[in-house]
């Protein structure tokens, strides 16, 4: 799958005409703290995450998860238009290794659902079909063939639809880390969602991904991380959430990856899709209660990205990524995490 020249950013350019980089800067819920998995800390409403976005200046978002925006995709169109927000993508996660399971319904009622708000890409995550993201199991052979092939069958289906279908490689998921997105990039043509905070933890460097595999890539989701607790979760001495908790994701340039490098190469490889800025936040209470405040850490991660270079072509730093990732192993205990 080629790199991706569409104006996504801004539907009113010509095809083939690529939006600027600040024109493609999009928001997540989790970054307010909105997850659906229980127990994962105070729930902001609707309302407040939408008025917040707008007031920082963002113009897009993704969905959420089930059940923060309407379920008719008018409906969600309506109260995102309202706050003058678009919609840019959907995170759904699939089992796709278990041959007894076809997860196309599924995906093909989520594009459908995506194309009627005017939205452009499917996040789909390779569940294991257990509770939760605590597990990280191994397929055999066979599986991964099941796999490799409803990846195919998707990304056709999304084409068809005029959207892209992207896989998320992800904590507790069965394409978690190096070895396991690199078997997706060579046996498929599925395209890839860069989540610099997963890939992390998986073991891959984010920065070398995106200089090898630009082509490839065809949605981000930007994540500043704390190596120290990072690393924490990889070897099991805390979980996910408890990372999160305690402030693993920062704002964008305050923390171990090379955000403008990683930024800088993909410009100049021809990305023209979604920076969806996801600073996944474990709120201890009501922002009235605790003085926290996460639209200043998203207002912080916008003005870095709107400081960087801005044109074609321009120069990738050419530095080592600050996160040595191979002082990470491959096996970790996790907690529970949820969209994105």
């Amino acid at each position: 799958m080629g790199v991706m020249t569409g104006a996504i950013g801004n539907p009113g350019m010509a095809p083939h005409v690529r939006a600027p980089l600040v024109d493609r800067i999009a928001g997540a819920p989790i970054s307010w703290g909105v997850c659906e998995v229980p127990d994962w800390g105070y729930q902001l409403g609707m309302d407040p995450v939408l008025s917040q976005m707008s007031e920082i200046g963002l113009t897009a978002t993704e969905f959420g998860p089930e059940g923060f925006l309407p379920e008719t995709p008018t409906d969600r169109v309506q109260v995102l238009s309202a706050a003058g927000l678009r919609a840019v993508g959907q995170f759904v996660p699939l089992v796709l290794h278990d041959p007894e399971l076809d997860p196309l319904a599924e995906a093909e009622a989520a594009l459908a659902g995506l194309a009627a708000a005017r939205a452009s890409v499917l996040v789909i995550a390779a569940a294991t079909g257990a509770d939760g993201y605590d597990e990280h199991p191994g397929l055999t052979d066979a599986q991964w063939s099941t796999l490799l092939l409803n990846l195919d069958r998707i990304a056709d289906t999304a084409s068809a639809h005029g959207l892209i279908a992207t896989l998320h490689p992800h904590v507790g998921t069965v394409v978690e880390t190096g070895e396991e997105t690199e078997r997706v990039l060579a046996g498929s043509r599925m395209a890839l969602c860069l989540d610099t905070g997963h890939l992390l933890i998986g073991g891959t460097d984010p920065v070398a991904l995106a200089r090898t595999h630009p082509e490839r890539i065809q949605h981000v989701h930007l994540k500043d991380v704390r190596a120290n607790l990072a690393r924490e979760v990889q070897e099991g001495r805390r979980t996910y959430t408890e990372a999160v908790a305690a402030g693993m994701y920062v704002p964008l340039g305050t923390g171990d990856i090379d955000i403008a490098a990683l930024v800088e190469s993909l410009e100049s490889s021809g990305y023209a899709g979604w920076y969806v800025l996801e600073q996944d936040t474990v709120l201890g209470g009501s922002p009235s209660e605790t003085g926290a405040d996460p639209a200043a850490d998203v207002r912080a991660s916008i003005e870095f990205i709107r400081n960087l270079p801005n044109r074609p072509g321009g120069s990738v730093r050419d530095a080592s990524p600050t996160v040595q990732l191979g002082e990470f192993g491959t096996h970790r205990g996790m907690g529970v995490e949820g969209d994105g």
